[in-house]
């Protein structure tokens, strides 16, 4: 949510359902914030592509033409990532 940074990958989580929205660097814990989902739709109006992303699930995009892609997040409980 900081700068113009695009949404390049979202993870929705399997342990609380909760969502990140990140781009493909590494993220840091400290730049983390709460945000109302109608502040990131209205950043980026294709993340409602991702309504029905299971929990446990990643995608992500090269960039902002690309299409998303899907996949179970194996990163997922990884303490390193």
């Amino acid at each position: 949510m900081f700068g113009d940074a695009p949404i390049l990958h979202v993870t929705h989580d399997e342990d609380d359902h909760g969502w990140q929205f990140l781009g493909l660097d590494d993220a840091q814990e400290s730049d983390a914030c709460v945000v109302a989902f109608q502040k990131i739709v209205a950043k980026d109006s294709s993340i409602l592509e991702l309504a029905d992303l299971p929990p446990g699930w990643h995608a992500w995009r090269r960039s902002t033409a690309s299409p998303w892609q899907r996949a179970p997040n194996t990163d997922e409980g990884d303490d390193n990532g």
